[in-house]
This record gives C-alpha cells, sequence and structure tokens, in this order.
C-alpha cells in the first residue's frame, strides 16, 4: 500500500500565524499532568495520528507502528510520562476526556499483552520500551519532535507524520503552519491584536478593559453565557486539583522521593489560621501553588495554565483575588464567579501575546516562557481585579515577566517536581507583588510589555540548550537524585 499524504494542499493553507485567533480556550485546557509538552501534546499528536488512519479507512493494513522521539522529548521523556501518553493518544483518547484511572488501566493492560488497540480498534504490537529514543537529535522546527510511522507487514509504509509539541499542550504537523491555535473555528476577531501596543489600542478606543477586549473576540466563537460557563468550568476544575491533592499522602512517583506537603500545610493552615486572616495570605498561596503542581507531578488530572509545568500559578493568584481583594471577604458568590471570569479573561488576553511573539515551551526558552509567562498573566488579570486602568494592567504584565527574564529549566531526573512545584509558589508571589507595585503607579513606565516579551523570546534563544528541558545543565547534574 502505498504512503499516504495527509498534509494540506497549497490551494487551502493552513491559516497564518496571524491570521488565526487564540481563544482563552486555548491558553487554559483540561489535561492530565505531568507536562504539557511533554505528556498533553504528545498525546494529542498521537491521537491525531491514529484518527488520521481511522478517517482514511488504513486501519487494517497497519502491522506495526514505530515512534521516534527527539530532543527534549526524549531527554525527559521517562520523567515526563511522554512514552506513556504516546500510548494512550495511539489509542484514540485525548487529554481533556481521559481519566488518570482509565489510564493506568490501559497502560497496565498494554505492558501484559505487548499489544495496543491502535484508535481503540486495530491491533497491533507495541510497548513503551519499543519507542525510540533520539535525546541529541533536534529535528527541525522544535525541540520536541516525534515521529510516528505506520507500516504493512512488509515493512511498507502507510502513513508517516512528524508532529511538534510547541508548549502548552499546543501541537503542530510539519508541513502545516505553526498556526498556535488548538480550535477548528478560525472566525477572526473583532478585535485582532498580537502586541501589548494594540491591545492597548483597543482599550483606549472601545472604553475597556483587557477582559473586556478578550470577550469581544471571545463573543465572535461562542455566545456570553457559554464563555462564562466554560471559564468557571475551567476554576471548577482547578479548585478539584487543589482538592484532590490535599487528599493524598506520601510521596510523588519517581526516584526523587519527595514528600507531598500541601496536605500537611493544609491541616496547619486551618488550625492557625480558622478565620482566614488577611495576615496569612501568602501561606493560602503558597498552598493553592504547591497543591495543583503536586497533582500535576502526580500525573492527575490539571488545567494548562499555560503550561501544565506552571499550572499552579494561575489558580494561586486567583485564589487571591477572589479571597483577599477589597470587597471579596463577604462577597456573594455571584461576585466571586464574575472577578473569575474577568481575572481569566484579561489572563488569557496577555497569554497571547506570548504565544504570538515569543513562546510558552520550556525546551524552546526555558522556564521564563512556562514559569514567567504564567506568573505575567497571572498578574495581569489580579491588576484588573484589584481596579486597575489597562495601562495599570500592562504594567503589572511588564513587571512580573521583567523580573522571571533568563529563568533556566533544569528539573532533576526530567521529573516536574524540583524546582518546578516551589517555583510555582514564588512566581504567584511575583505576581501578586507586580499587580500590587503597577496600581501605586499611573500606568506609565520606561519598559514596555512589548519589549520584555521580545527580550524573552531572545533570551531563550541565546540560552544553552542544557538550560531548555532536556536535564542536562543546572540542578539536573548539580544535586544527587538519590
Amino acid at each position: 500500500m502505498a504512503i499516504r499524504n495527509l498534509t494540506p494542499t497549497t490551494e487551502v493553507p493552513t491559516p497564518s500565524l496571524e491570521e488565526v485567533p487564540l481563544s482563552s480556550f486555548d491558553l487554559f485546557t483540561v489535561g492530565i499532568g505531568p507536562s504539557s509538552s511533554h505528556t498533553v501534546g504528545p498525546m494529542r499528536a498521537a491521537a491525531s495520528f491514529a484518527a488520521d488512519l481511522a478517517e482514511h479507512g488504513m486501519l487494517d493494513a497497519v502491522a506495526t507502528v514505530n515512534v521516534r522521539l527527539y530532543g527534549s522529548l526524549a531527554a525527559t521523556g521517562a520523567g515526563h510520562g511522554t512514552m506513556s501518553a504516546v500510548l494512550i493518544g495511539l489509542e484514540g483518547n485525548l487529554p481533556d476526556q481521559v481519566l488518570p484511572d482509565a489510564m493506568e488501566e490501559l497502560l497496565a493492560r498494554v505492558e501484559d499483552t505487548g499489544i495496543l488497540r491502535l484508535a481503540a480498534h486495530h491491533e497491533v504490537p507495541l510497548r513503551e520500551a519499543d519507542i525510540a529514543l533520539h535525546p541529541l537529535t533536534v529535528l527541525d522546527g522544535h525541540p520536541n519532535g516525534m515521529r510516528f510511522a505506520a507500516l504493512t507487514a512488509d515493512g511498507s509504509p502507510v502513513l508517516e507524520a512528524t508532529y511538534f509539541s510547541i508548549g502548552g499542550g499546543f501541537i503542530y504537523r510539519e508541513g502545516d503552519n505553526r498556526d498556535g491555535s488548538n480550535g477548528i473555528d478560525h472566525v477572526a476577531d473583532p478585535l485582532p491584536f498580537r502586541t501589548a501596543a494594540q491591545l492597548l489600542e483597543h482599550c483606549r478606543n472601545e472604553g475597556l478593559p483587557f477582559s473586556g477586549v478578550m470577550l469581544r473576540n471571545e463573543l465572535s466563537r461562542r455566545s456570553e453565557a457559554d464563555v462564562r460557563a466554560g471559564l468557571l468550568h475551567i476554576r471548577d476544575v482547578m479548585d478539584e486539583c487543589k482538592n484532590n491533592s490535599l487528599e493524598r499522602t506520601g510521596n510523588l512517583p519517581g526516584t526523587l522521593n519527595v514528600r507531598r506537603r500541601a496536605p500537611d500545610w493544609h491541616a496547619r493552615l486551618r488550625a492557625e489560621d480558622p478565620h482566614r486572616d488577611p495576615a496569612f495570605w501568602q501561606e493560602w498561596v503558597n498552598l493553592v501553588a504547591l497543591a495543583v503542581n503536586e497533582e500535576n507531578a502526580s500525573g492527575g488530572r490539571v488545567v494548562t495554565a499555560p503550561t501544565n509545568g506552571a499550572a499552579g500559578i494561575i489558580p494561586a493568584v486567583l485564589f487571591y483575588a477572589t479571597h483577599y481583594a477589597p470587597g471579596m471577604k463577604d462577597a456573594s458568590q455571584a461576585t466571586k464567579d464574575d472577578a473569575t471570569v474577568r481575572f481569566l479573561l484579561a489572563s488569557a488576553a496577555v497569554g497571547v501575546l506570548y504565544k504570538r511573539m515569543a513562546s510558552i515551551s520550556g525546551a524552546e526558552v526555558g522556564c521564563q516562557g512556562e514559569v514567567g509567562s504564567a506568573s505575567s498573566m497571572a498578574a495581569a488579570g489580579l491588576a484588573e481585579i484589584l481596579g486597575g486602568t489597562p495601562e495599570q494592567v500592562e504594567n503589572a504584565a511588564e513587571i512580573a515577566m521583567e523580573h522571571n527574564l533568563g529563568l533556566t529549566c533544569d528539573p532533576i531526573g526530567g521529573l516536574v517536581q524540583i524546582p518546578c512545584i516551589e517555583r510555582n509558589a514564588i512566581a504567584a508571589a511575583k505576581a501578586i507583588n507586580a499587580a500590587k507595585m503597577a496600581l501605586w503607579g499611573d500606568g506609565t513606565h520606561r519598559v514596555s510589555l512589548d519589549e520584555v516579551i521580545i527580550t524573552m523570546a531572545e533570551t531563550g534563544k541565546d540560552m544553552s540548550s542544557r538550560y531548555k528541558e532536556t536535564s542536562m545543565g543546572g540542578l539536573a547534574v548539580n544535586v544527587v537524585e538519590c
């Protein structure tokens, strides 16, 4: 059987980066830990490959499937659950639909039998150990590359495809444009922007805050009721993630034997701060960040915000916004829901800027692209809830990123644990401080958010690959794992 090429034709090109809108629901997605780029993205890529085989009637011709991982995916895949994610995706599962318990059952079955059900239908021999790793080979396109080949019994290709996982669970296939959107609905934004300057101009011209501009764009694709319900669902999943973590005990999975701290911290806070004294805000923010990221490190259900490695920052700062912002202590649930929606919309508006102008991939620009972007987004969301003008909100986002520039990604053992978990708590505090600092000014400042984002991108390009999610430098090589 001849190989099939499923890349788009030149007559109907995939929309370019500038043409494809980015939604809040691209920046905030429900997924599985521990990594958006190394778990969620590979699962989506594998599921896409399997779906192409099924959709084009090729499954029955497939005898074997070869999978190769390159660069950062290969270097830290073991600690990020990448190989497991690929198997789960090839069976036709998506990260926002599959539950952790179901994943464990599937992986146990595959390991026990050596048989994978391609697209949930066609049996082929494949285990994790069969996936080839090429950590020193980086494909053109992105450090997180993967190649899939479906072959006949005589070794002839049925379908081959190369995918890249570009951060935050976003993927693209070689031959497609790197459009940056997970969505399929490419309705044009009424208020398009790719720079903070353009976003601020819309705010001035339309008399809208950051959240208002983002909402206006969302309304071109879905109703306001659907936007609100979707964002509150994102909040609820964040809360569920935190609460699940507080029920877990013992050590995190992996070889580092990192003890879970969130349950003990929660018990202590409930005893020492039963009435939510504002003096304890920092401890509660730390708790939320740690709890979310411990759940992520456990392979639990999390919200990619905008990545899994930085998933605890926005929930922690949102907790501050809905519990410690003026008037929130005695506010109704409806008031807190309104604040949540505005917070997430304003945060997403800033997230769009990082996707457009730089990167949120630790393998591409280091942890500044993950934790730095999330801190910047959270600072913007909080600044708006605290009553900031669009100029002050932009300033808050700028301050937060400016003081995360150069942050490396050097996970010990390739696990999203050290320094990742504590780093989320530190970055959440930075975001809160950045918002407060911005509100003490009038919005005018020397360095713009656009300049900082460009600087982050350039810093990422200059950064040694050892410090970009390869576990070949920094803490990853200077700390003994056991």
